[in-house]
């Protein structure tokens, strides 16, 4: 079987002993509903240690979002729909029929082509939609992502970047717009149509719209707790102090942030 087969088979089977009749109380009670939010905190840890560079977490992270596959497949096995075999034997096929272009005889050259290519294998699966198969659990960012990559794939894009700054320029006139007219409802729907334009337009700038978003959130809690460090410092407490006093301790901190990548960039 080989040290991996091992390896996986030594979890498959700790995972039957935890859900087993002498097993742990807190394992046999969960269903896929209940695990719902452990998947997806693993997977966001798993996302935080990749961004953060610490692999030897990612490690444990990675072993951590495995188990909830092991998990969740043990548990279709008990109620007799499908086991961890099942889930293995079907991503090992769906690669296999997805990558003509390794496993046969069709020609690829670049990653563009085969995400078009795949698009057009999932149709031949039954997707009815080029839109088909984005969850609409993922966050929104992530969603209109997944959506407009997809929709690109049969040719409804722009064609240029132009045309998309040009959309993105239209959607804030209207949203301004809304906003003048006291508009509430025109004014959520126009903020929507902001975001998405601002969404298309990463895909054309090539950055993933939740990697930024993310890295800017974290930019600003990094910022805003140095503010309310340097209060403290001084002996007060953010409710004490003014705004113009925190903007003064934020522009400062921001200089010294760049002044420092400055400086690490001329080392490298």
């Amino acid at each position: 079987m080989g040290e991996i087969g091992e390896a996986f088979e030594r979890l498959v089977e700790i995972m039957r002993e935890l859900r087993g009749e002498h097993g742990c109380p807190w394992d046999k009670e969960q269903t896929h509903e209940s695990l719902r939010q452990y998947l997806l905190e693993e997977a966001y840890e798993v996302i935080e240690a990749i961004d953060s560079g610490r692999y030897d977490d990612l490690k444990e992270e990675l072993g951590d979002l495995l188990l909830q596959v092991v998990f969740h497949a043990q548990i279709g096995e008990e109620e007799g729909r499908f086991t961890i075999l099942d889930v293995i034997k079907g991503i090992n096929d769906k690669l296999v029929r997805r990558h003509p272009h390794v496993f046969g005889d069709v020609v690829v050259k670049t990653a563009a082509e085969q995400s078009q290519h795949w698009e057009k294998l999932k149709r031949r699966e039954g997707k009815k939609s080029a839109i088909d198969g984005v969850p609409k659990s993922l966050n929104a960012l992530l969603r209109a992502h997944r959506v407009q990559a997809k929709a690109a794939t049969v040719g409804f894009d722009w064609e240029k970047t132009e045309q998309v700054w040009e959309k993105v320029r239209e959607e804030l006139g209207e949203l301004e717009e809304a906003y003048r007219r006291g508009d509430q409802e025109a004014i959520q729907e126009e903020l929507g149509d902001v975001l998405f334009a601002i969404v298309n337009l990463s895909r054309f700038l090539h950055v993933n719209p939740e990697d930024a978003l993310r890295l800017t959130v974290d930019k600003f809690s990094r910022r805003f707790r140095a503010v309310e460090e340097e209060l403290r410092r001084r002996g007060k407490s953010a409710e004490e102090a003014d705004l113009e006093e925190m903007d003064a301790i934020w522009e400062n901190h921001k200089r010294l942030e760049k002044e420092l990548k400055s400086q690490q960039s001329k080392k490298e």
